[in-house]
This record gives structure tokens, sequence and C-alpha cells, in this order.
């Protein structure tokens, strides 16, 4: 993605020094140069070169010729890594980019030009730095303190102008750190994503995701790191108490962990997350509906562990009436779970009709229902 400096209409082009934002605590730099001066001037000769070579050319004599300019300097690697980029030079592309970003470090279309690079390079560690980098910049957008002697209208007005203009740029940046980490196939490498994700955008339109992402990548079958699990989504949720993929994952994790305590806690994540997920409601969609039944099957399987069997039942049951048509594992999973449950009770029958429904679905508990169903049968022949 090209993106190029603002331009200030006058009599000719302006460009030069760096800008810092209106506000006096703004984070945000510019890079502008008064018209007539000898930068200008220079700049419009090699706007008017029409030749990509040429142009690469007289930009590079630029910026020797104004190396004690720093802003001139800047925005002449700026525009030598563009057309590096063009040329498929992506390697240059991002050197010169940062030596760009050196000399103006809080420059939104600098990051934004360079995070489109490494997209092109696919190169997610570079582009989660300049990620990391543009975060920190948007972010700052909404904690400026307002100078001495600006009227409060004023202060709000600049604010509201300075988050506007930057709005195109940050959303790029976050969605370009989500869209990475959505790609990324190590574990290891995608969870340092995610960790400097969340850093750079607290509260991100892809929280939910991320949280998601990040639980599933420390769980069993990736990092395997359940402390880490369970301190991520501690997290989480002080930061958005109502996150579904932190309640479930939370529950789903706590249910088996076997240190005292654990089950207390997946059952009250349970009962949160069917609390949020409201799957009963009629306007409830397809992901109301699979996390509510997600969280009534880990309810229902926390209470067969406290040999609370009975109760255990109807959340089995609302979870099989959610999942239906929603998910098969899921669904699969808390048919075996309330087969178990109606076996522990010697209510048979029952068993076997849920289990000859679980038996259907190929997936992780197919065996397992299997194998229960066998023994249901030959229980309900003895007891004939």
């Amino acid at each position: 993605m090209k993106r190029h400096a603002r331009w200030l209409k006058s009599s000719a082009l302006l460009f030069c020094c760096i800008l810092c934002a209106a506000l006096a605590a703004g984070q945000i730099d510019r890079i502008v140069i008064p018209a007539g001066t000898p930068e200008d001037h220079d700049l419009q000769a090699i706007s008017n070169e029409q030749d990509a070579a040429k142009k690469l050319a007289m930009y590079q004599d630029f910026v020797q010729k104004y190396s004690s300019n720093p802003a001139a300097v800047a925005y002449g690697n700026w525009q030598i890594s563009q057309a590096y980029q063009t040329s498929g030079d992506l390697s240059k592309a991002l050197e010169y980019g940062d030596k760009a970003l050196v000399g103006s470090p809080h420059n939104l279309d600098i990051l934004v030009s360079l995070a489109s690079i490494a997209q092109q390079a696919k190169d997610n560690a570079r582009l989660m730095t300049y990620v990391a980098k543009g975060g920190e910049v948007c972010d700052s957008l909404g904690r400026q303190k307002k100078p001495e002697g600006m009227s409060d209208d004023e202060f709000t007005r600049q604010v509201t102008e300075e988050k506007n203009a930057s709005k195109n740029s940050c959303d790029f940046l976050e969605s370009a750190g989500f869209n990475a980490i959505a790609s990324e196939n190590d574990p290891k490498n995608r969870m340092a994503e995610i960790e400097t994700f969340s850093a750079a955008f607290p509260d991100s339109k892809f929280s939910n995701d991320v949280a998601s992402y990040a639980m599933y990548t420390l769980g069993p079958g990736q990092l395997n790191d359940q402390a880490r699990l369970f301190a991520y989504g501690e997290k989480t949720l002080a930061a958005n108490p109502n996150s579904l993929p932190a309640l479930l994952l939370l529950a789903g994790s706590y249910v088996d962990d076997p240190h005292p305590g654990s089950l207390t806690k997946a059952i009250t994540y349970s009962e949160k997350a069917i609390a949020v997920a409201k799957a009963d409601e009629p306007d409830a969609d397809k992901t109301r509906k699979l996390s509510g039944g997600i969280a009534h099957s880990v309810l229902g399987y926390a209470y067969i562990k406290q040999d609370k069997t009975q109760a255990a039942i109807p959340e089995l049951k609302s979870a099989v009436g959610l999942l239906k048509g929603q998910d098969d594992q899921q669904y699969s999973i808390a048919l075996y779970r309330l087969g178990f449950a109606y076996a522990k009770l010697n209510r048979f029958t029952e068993a076997r009709e849920v289990l000859m429904e679980a038996v259907k679905i190929s997936g992780p508990v197919q065996a397992m229902s299997q194998d229960l169903l066998a023994k249901v049968n030959g229980a309900r022949a003895k007891g004939r």
C-alpha cells in the first residue's frame, strides 16, 4: 500500500521539517516543507521526472544533499523505500523505510507503508514491530493532556480531528496485526505476536478473537502451558469480564485441572458464560448458541466430577439442545457426557438413546461413546 505525505496547497508543493501534531502532547509526526525552500524546488524537479530509475537516483542525491536536514532525509528515504517496493526489492524497501522511521518515529504514514511492505514480504516479525509502534501512537491519541490556555471545546475539537485523520492508518495497523496472528502457524511465534498485539491495541475490536487464539495456542496440542493459559485468561477477564472466549477456555481448562478449587472455578466461569451468552433468547445467533452450549456442557461435566450427577443432567440436556446443528464435535462431547450421567444413575434406556446418537459422529469421543454404549447395553440386558 502506498502512503503519501499530506500535500498543503499554496503556490507550490509544501514539504519538510517534521512537525508534531497540533496538540502539544500529541505523538504523531508529520512531514512538511515550506514552499520556496531549496528542498521544495528539488522535490518538484524529482516529481516531474517520469523515468523511475532516474527518479530513484534523484531521491538518493536529495538525501545526500540535505543530510543535515532530518526531515528531508526522512522524506527522501521514505520515497526511496516506496520506489524499491514498486520495483519488487522488498529488502531494500524495508531498509530505507526503517531509515525514514528513524527520522520520523511517530509517523503513521511511514509505519503503514512499512507494515504493508512487511506483509508483502511475509515477514511477520517485522510487521509486528511496526504494528506495535503504530499502536503506541494510536493509543496516545486518547491520552493527550490539554495544553494550558486551551479551552475545553478547542481541545475536544483538535483531539477529534486528530483521531479522525488517523483512523484509517490505525485501523490498517490493527487489522494487519490481527491477520498476522491468524495466519501464523508456529505456536511460539503466534503467542509472541499475540502479546505484542495486545500491548499495542489493548482495546482492540479483535480482542475476543485474539483471546481465543491465545488460549488455543497455550492449550493442549500447542504450547500446552496451562499456567500461562490461566494467567492470560485471568488477565483478559480483568480487562473484559464478559469475554466469552476467555470464560469458556478457562472453564474448560479448570474442569480438567486436578488442583483443589479448580472445579469451583470451572463452575463459576461456566455459569458466567451462560449468563453472558444468553443462548436461549430468541435473537441468539450461532455464536451465542455455541458458546452457551459449551458452557452448559462444561458445567454438567463439572457437576458429574463433583458427584452431583442429578444436577448435571439438565445442564447437559441444555447443551445437547443448543449444540445440535451448530458444532458436531461439541455436540458429540455433550451427548457422551449426558449418556455417562444417565448410565451413572442406572437410567440405561435414556443413556442408550443418547449414546446411539453419539456413536454416529466421527471424532475424538466416538470410540469412547461406542465403549460406553456397549457397557450400557450389557447392563440393560442383565437388568431384564
